[in-house]
């Protein structure tokens, strides 16, 4: 089976985001840029098959500028088999990105496809879902755990009420929770053999895919300061103030 795994480069995890002064967006101006956390994670769970015995081939897949080879180096580093950038500078939508996805889909026939959940900087969780839909193909989202067995993908998700099992029918689409697994660090070896594996890029203008923008930015702005917290002398003090003025209680 292969699978293909997709990396988002956005701003790295560790770096305080600046919205930019005319409140179009966060200012992304030499600052240190990462994979997606959750892309990791599902580039980890891909390689966790492989080595399970699940799978014969990795694929990793990233969208946007030329710089998305560094984070497609980090997958191949981690232990993915090659890797396709798609190649764009322009800012793609979560449909536009699931269009894309489906192109490549159909180009390489992966019996299964794993994403992070939701990318850290537009988090707007949707790419996976649309991905599942264009294709028709059965979804897990949210995905916590994952068993392969045969023809099925017998998954775990974390819901309200607490979790979810379900069985699914491959081909499928599967976004990776935070709880799915730690990713593994790549070594210096790796990183070294990363460099020679194969990388194909393929403009986004050659695919005749339809990226054309649905959304429109109204304004960027930073969060509200957080409050200063409150220390309280006793147990009965800190339920009379959760009561009476917080009035969570």
């Amino acid at each position: 089976m292969k699978i293909l795994v997709t990396c988002k480069r956005v701003l790295d995890p560790y770096v305080k985001a600046r919205v930019k002064a005319d409140g179009t967006g966060v200012n992304l101006d030499n600052v240190k840029m990462a994979m997606n956390p959750f892309d990791e994670i599902a580039v980890e769970e891909a390689i966790r098959l492989r080595e399970a015995g699940k799978a014969e081939e990795i694929v990793a897949v990233s969208i946007g500028a030329a710089k998305c080879e560094e984070t497609l180096r980090t997958a191949l580093a981690m232990g993915a088999d090659r890797a396709v950038h798609v190649v764009t500078d322009d800012d793609i939508e979560p449909l536009g990105v699931a269009k894309v996805l489906k192109h490549l889909v159909d180009e390489e026939q992966p019996g299964l496809v794993i994403m992070g959940k939701q990318a850290i900087d537009g988090d707007s969780n949707q790419a996976g879902q649309m991905l599942s839909a264009v294709l028709g193909w059965a979804q897990g989202t949210n995905v916590s755990k994952v068993e392969i067995d045969g023809e099925q993908a017998n998954i775990t998700r974390e819901i309200d009420g607490g979790l979810e099992r379900l069985t699914l029918k491959m081909p499928c689409v599967l976004t990776s929770d935070l709880r799915l697994n730690e990713p593994r660090y790549a070594s210096l070896p790796n990183i070294m053999k990363a460099k020679k594996k194969p990388l194909d890029k393929k403009p986004l203008a050659d695919l005749g895919v339809d990226t054309a923008p649905r959304q429109t930015l109204v304004s960027v702005s930073e969060p509200p300061p957080r409050a200063a917290g409150v220390k309280v002398a006793s147990v009965a003090e800190l339920v009379d103030k959760l009561k009476n003025e917080a009035q969570v209680i």
